[in-house]
């Protein structure tokens, strides 16, 4: 599979040869060591790596949102204040990242090849449930690095043009994947993020209402969790804020999210637990 150097203008074999239309199956027939899981760490290494921390995403009507937080740590220090924990994987799909930063962002980058890289070959896009699958495949084989302590956990997140509606999957470390119903949360502020959603989820949200939901769900996790960082106002840095609808994938402006953030946060001075759910 290496690159022709001889100037005759011919592929490599490998590019000419029948096969899936995986290319992470390509690329594990042929250069695996280029997949991400595939690189072990010496025996009884020990490696501090940056982790990002909290993802939250929830349904609303017509389509879904996916959030994160910007902070990355790297034990008790804080290792980048504005990180990018939120990707598109296509045009109707993102991902959400949380665990070993460097680790995630590759998967995340192969996701998004593969994704492609189906189209082309098949002329036509995989179902959302297919391309969540695809994902299950690629965390699995991240297995051994996340046993020595490199774990990627993601959220995935989509509109389903054949169920018109959006579509939460959330992973574990062996790449089991669940469908959650209405909102979940995944990193370290996890809990504190899924009970404030808890409280405030409904299923008629409206699109600006998810978008604030995102936000005061991760307002909360930073309010009870070290590693997931707030709204920043003094360094004008926000959560990464994301809609899929049936027009496709949108990331909301900086302005957009500090609209929603300032807000949030003005209304926390006169009730620092935010909002609150009747008790029935």
């Amino acid at each position: 599979m290496e690159a022709n150097t001889r100037g005759t203008g011919r592929l490599p074999a490998a590019f000419l040869t029948p096969g899936s239309s995986s290319f992470l199956d390509f690329l594990g027939e042929h250069r695996p060591e280029l997949i991400p899981g595939h690189r072990g760490l010496p025996e009884g290494s020990v490696v501090e790596a940056p982790h990002g921390t909290t993802i939250v995403a929830a349904v609303f009507d017509g389509g879904v949102v996916i959030a994160g937080d910007r902070r990355a740590t790297m034990g008790n220090v804080i290792a980048q204040r504005d990180i990018e924990k939120v990707f598109p994987a296509d045009e109707y799909s993102a991902v959400g990242i949380a665990g070993t930063a460097g680790l995630a962002v590759e998967m995340v980058r192969l996701f998004q090849l593969e994704l492609e890289h189906y189209e082309k070959i098949e002329g036509t896009t995989l179902s959302l449930e297919g391309k969540a699958n695809r994902l299950t495949t690629m965390i699995r084989g991240n297995l051994g690095m996340a046993m020595q302590g490199l774990a990627v956990v993601p959220i995935f997140a989509g509109y389903d043009l054949d169920l018109g509606r959006g579509r939460i999957f959330s992973y574990d470390v062996t790449g089991g994947r669940s469908e959650d119903r209405g909102f979940t949360a995944t990193g370290s502020g996890s809990v504190f993020a899924r009970g404030s959603m808890k409280k405030l989820y409904r299923e008629d949200l409206t699109a600006d209402q998810a978008a604030t939901l995102a936000v005061q769900a991760l307002y909360d996790a930073a309010d009870d969790d070290s590693a997931t960082g707030g709204p920043d106002l003094a360094r004008k840095i926000f959560p990464i804020v994301s809609l899929i609808t049936e027009d496709g994938f949108r990331r909301l402006t900086d302005e957009e999210v500090a609209e929603i953030a300032v807000a949030v946060t003005d209304e926390r001075l006169t009730r620092p637990n935010g909002p609150q759910a009747p008790l029935i």
